[in-house]
This record gives C-alpha cells, sequence and structure tokens, in this order.
C-alpha cells in the first residue's frame, strides 16, 4: 500500500517515467519556437465517475488519463509537448495500481510524442487524477469553437457509439450473447471494449487539414478551422459548436453512422448511443466544403454529417435534443 512507502517512496517509485526535466520545484518549457503560440488544459479523472476496477485496468487508467488530454490538444489543431499528473490517494490503496497508472500513462504518452514533466501525490478519502497537457500551435491555427460559418459542412473523424458499446459490454457480460454468431465476434467485443478504455487521441487530423489546406491555394491565410472533440458525446459537441458561433446546422441524418454491431446490442437505443454515448474522442470539425470532401476522401471512416446554416429562427439543429447527454453535474 502507498502508506508503507511515504511520498518520498513515491517519487522514487515514479522516477522511471519521468523526462530529465523533472526533478526541481518546476519544469523549465523554454521559449516557444517562433510563430506557435502555447495551448493549455487540464482535466480530471474521478474514481467511480471516469474508470472503475470493473471497466479499467489501473494501466487504462493511466492510458486515458493522458488520452483524454492528448484529445484536447488535437482539438485545438496542438501538438503536445508535455504532461504534469497530479494523483490524490488513500493511504490503502496498492503500490502495483499506482504503478500501472503510471505505466499505462508513460505508454500512451511515448506513443503520441509527448512527456511526463512534473506532478504532485497527496493523500485523498478518493482516488483522482489531475492532469494538466502543454502544446504548442502555429501561430493563427488554432482550432476553435467560435468560427463556424454559414455554408461549413460538418465532419466527423470517426464513428461514434463504440465507447459507449464498450462499456456497456464491461459492465453487462451477459450482453456478449446478443452477439453469438457474429462474425469475428471475439475480436470485435474486444475492439469495442478498447475503445472505451484506450480511446485515440485524433493528433493525425489537424496537419493533414492544413496540407489539404495549403493545397487549395485558393483558401485566405486568415481561414480558420472551427470544432471540438467529442469527449462528452456527439450531440454535445454539435450544439456546444452551434452556440459559440451563432449559427444553426442541418444534419444529414443518414450520413450519420450506426455501426451494424451497436444496432445488435443497442438495439432500439442506437441512435441514442451513437449521439450521446460519448468519450469517443474523434473530432467534430466545420469546414468549406471543399476541404471537408478533400478530407473525408481521405481518411477512412471519416464522414460530412451535415451543414452549418443561419440561426433565423426555431432550435439550434431540428430533431436533436441535448436530453441524454451527459453532464458533470447532473443529478
Amino acid at each position: 500500500m502507498v502508506k508503507d512507502l511515504g511520498e518520498q517512496g513515491l517519487l522514487k517509485l515514479f522516477r522511471p517515467f519521468c523526462s530529465d526535466l523533472v526533478g526541481d520545484d518546476a519544469a523549465v518549457m523554454g521559449s516557444l519556437p517562433e510563430g506557435r503560440e502555447l495551448v493549455v488544459t487540464t482535466d480530471m479523472l474521478i474514481d467511480g465517475v471516469h474508470f472503475s476496477d470493473a471497466t479499467t485496468s489501473a494501466e487504462d487508467v493511466g492510458w486515458r488519463a493522458a488520452a483524454v488530454n492528448l484529445s484536447d490538444l488535437a482539438a485545438m489543431g496542438a501538438t503536445p509537448w508535455g504532461m504534469t499528473i497530479a494523483l490524490g490517494l488513500p493511504p490503502t490503496t496498492p503500490v502495483d495500481w499506482v504503478t500501472g497508472v503510471y505505466r499505462g500513462f508513460d505508454e500512451c504518452l511515448r506513443q503520441y510524442g509527448s512527456q511526463l514533466v512534473g506532478g504532485d501525490t497527496v493523500r485523498s478519502p478518493h482516488i483522482c487524477l489531475s492532469v494538466t497537457a502543454f502544446g504548442t500551435v502555429a501561430m493563427g491555427r488554432a482550432i476553435q469553437r467560435h468560427t463556424a460559418k454559414v455554408g461549413d459542412l460538418i465532419v466527423v473523424t470517426g464513428n461514434h457509439g463504440l465507447s459507449k458499446a464498450g462499456l456497456e459490454l464491461l459492465l453487462h457480460p451477459e450482453l456478449d450473447e446478443k452477439l453469438a454468431g457474429y462474425s469475428q465476434r471475439d475480436e470485435v467485443i474486444f475492439s469495442l471494449k478498447r475503445s472505451h478504455q484506450r480511446p485515440t487521441p485524433r493528433l493525425d487530423v489537424p496537419p493533414l487539414i492544413w496540407r489539404i489546406i495549403e493545397e487549395q491555394l485558393n483558401i485566405p491565410e486568415e481561414f480558420k478551422i472551427a470544432g471540438m472533440d467529442s469527449s462528452d458525446g456527439l450531440a454535445d459537441a454539435i450544439v456546444q459548436i452551434c452556440q459559440a458561433s451563432g449559427v444553426g446546422a442541418h444534419l444529414y441524418w443518414s450520413e450519420i453512422a450506426i455501426a451494424e454491431v451497436i444496432q445488435f446490442i443497442a438495439e432500439e437505443n442506437a441512435i441514442d448511443w451513437v449521439l450521446y454515448g460519448g468519450e469517443d474522442f474523434e473530432l467534430v470539425l466545420c469546414l468549406p466544403a471543399s476541404i471537408a470532401r478533400t478530407l473525408v476522401d481521405r481518411l477512412p471512416k471519416s464522414a460530412i454529417i451535415g451543414e452549418i446554416i443561419g440561426r433565423d429562427s426555431g432550435d439550434l439543429i431540428e430533431g436533436l435534443t441535448m436530453e441524454g447527454a451527459f453532464q458533470h453535474f447532473q443529478v
């Protein structure tokens, strides 16, 4: 248990996972490269809210803690630089569990070119992780929610509802039987569970968009990309962008993919899983038609699911409500 190690013992345990910048009271980031801006994001994960022993191993908790912050950087169009992690731990927390968290955290950072540059550990009645991520973005190229324009097409970078399906399978193993006879059943079940336990931050997307923009010479220099990630659900992302930009959206409902396997598991609730399931960590982007179509041609599993329209009257998005959306303080 961590109470047997004490704070200094924990620090020695964590040292192999840290970069060479760790060792003082704070890490020195150094000067930003010319023409780059700093991007900072913070996210918390709480035991019993964002993870549990029933659904997530220690290594997966660490991976998710890193991945959700990398996703926020991707949603801003930023390149990761480093992260800090603060852990609140009950004294009875097993040391192996804590080591597993750092192992998963480190694995994710290494895969996406980032590093652990600091953190803290404190005594807490509940396990909690607070991660702050630092990244950089080229001047004027940050992706933001408030820049969607009438005529933009709405692009999603991948399918939704997969993390929700994986979570349901982890919580209710009996649902496996619904996939009896399904082609490659074991691989499908593993993939869905993996979608929940080890999300993929879409850091690959912003560089691809800017390559496309540079190819299309008619795009003005002051061009802005509007978007965010879908961590709180696809519907939430679309509504947030519309609210921030003062626009509405017309959705192409037939283009919103519902994976066949989700239809098997969720049946009549399949569309709700896709719209409101959350934690898929894809990007939802609003782009000029030529860029949107080229992006979809080059990015597997991406799709154009609607267009931005004027907000003259009525709802932001016809046929879409937020009643099923995740809200942090909903009781």
